[in-house]
């Protein structure tokens, strides 16, 4: 008789519910798959690279100390969640259930253990494993390496395969506790990523930070900038025929056309519906909420996004910014979402986040061929397009 939870299965990913099921892990992530389901290659070296990011994210607090303590922490859940990522694309390929390769290796481990009472109905009792004496996180790690080059050898599913991937389980499951990673938030936080980062975000449930607000105190649902530059070299904007900001230049001794970068902002608000620089621009701040006009709408937010723009055009100019391009590193998206972190946006999927980059980009190459033109935002379709000036209006 099977012990699996009954066949009227609920997700409980997301829900209140303090249980995560593997397999229901392996079901919610199938889709950002995007590697080949036939070639174990790429999936075998992105988890020996996971490995080696955990690793490093050890190695650092060897040499940093206190100061990387708190970053290493979250540095350490998001390795070991694409780690786990990668084990379940591995089982996925071989016909294996990722849980039931957890279960296997349990059974043959040395485990301390509590009986614990749960939330789910069917299964109300838990029993909550652990290692009896905590492993140490150098020497564990070292040893989930080995195991993690060991699982390089697999070509196809044989004889040796359950084994394989039971030690590299019962190894990982060590780390995991030597390294003081939560397991529930880690798998957690691996799956918003990995949604957000390739699978297409449904408009209807994404962030709009500003609904509950008037209009005057809300970006614009529709808007078009105009964008010229003057013999002196200087850009400017108009909105509704009237002049917003002040006149700027490429502020660096070789010119780069960084005068035209408020195209990033206007991205940013059509887009993800955020730009503190955008609203401090035509003064729609939403000054009804003090702590919202503050913590959101104030002189830090701006200075975020004026960062993170200049940040993102340096390394667009090595890439010609964009031109040419379907997606951005992953790297890099990642690099955003911490510039965010503690602000309305980060709650915008990495997929959002790549459009508005990709779109940002192409609308600011255009104005740039043209040392001009108008920049058209909707937030209702969450675009921003390029429209020419006619030649009476430059």
């Amino acid at each position: 008789m099977s012990n699996d939870p009954p066949s009227r299965e609920q997700n409980y990913l997301g829900t209140s519910t303090s249980l995560l099921f593997l397999r229901d892990y392996a079901r919610e992530i199938e889709a950002t798959d995007k590697l080949s389901q036939e070639d174990l290659r790429p999936v075998l070296m992105g988890l020996f690279g996971e490995i080696g990011g955990i690793m490093a994210a050890v190695k650092k607090s060897h040499r940093e100390d206190s100061a990387y303590l708190e970053y290493q922490q979250r540095a350490l859940e998001e390795e070991f969640g694409d780690a786990l990522w990668y084990f379940t694309a591995l089982c996925r390929r071989l016909g294996v259930g990722v849980d039931r390769v957890f279960s296997k290796a349990i059974k043959q481990s040395e485990y301390g253990e509590i009986i614990a009472a749960n939330d789910h109905l069917d299964y109300p009792v838990s029993n909550v494993l652990s290692f009896n004496v905590p492993p140490p996180l150098d020497e564990t790690l070292l040893r989930l390496g080995e195991e993690a080059a060991a699982l390089l050898k697999i070509t196809t599913a044989n004889d040796q395969t359950p084994d394989l991937l039971g030690a590299f389980v019962k190894c990982y499951l060590q780390a995991l506790r030597a390294a003081r990673v939560n397991f529930s938030t880690m798998i957690k936080g691996n799956i918003k990523k990995v949604k957000g980062r390739f699978l297409d975000p449904n408009k209807s449930t994404l962030p709009i930070f500003d609904s509950a607000f008037p209009e005057e105190e809300s970006l614009p649902q529709n808007f078009e900038i105009r964008i010229t530059r003057r013999k002196s070299g200087q850009s400017y904007l108009q909105w509704n025929n009237v002049f917003i900001g002040e006149p700027l230049t490429d502020n660096i001794r070789d010119p780069d056309a960084y005068r035209f970068h408020d195209v990033f902002h206007f991205a940013h608000a059509a887009i993800l519906h955020w730009s503190p620089v955008f609203r401090a621009l035509i003064k729609q701040k939403r000054k009804s909420d003090p702590k919202i006009d503050e913590a959101q709408d104030g002189g830090r937010a701006i200075v975020v996004e004026e960062g993170l723009t200049a940040w993102l055009f340096s390394r667009a100019k090595q890439l010609r910014f964009f031109d040419g391009y379907n997606s951005v590193s992953f790297d890099l998206l990642k690099t955003v979402q911490q510039f965010v972190r503690g602000y309305e946006v980060e709650a915008c999927p990495l997929g959002l986040w790549e459009t508005a980059i990709l779109e940002g980009y192409r609308v600011f190459r255009e104005v740039r061929k043209n040392e001009g033109g108008i920049v058209v935002g909707n937030r209702k379709d969450r675009t921003i397009k390029y429209k020419a000036t006619r030649p009476e209006q430059k």
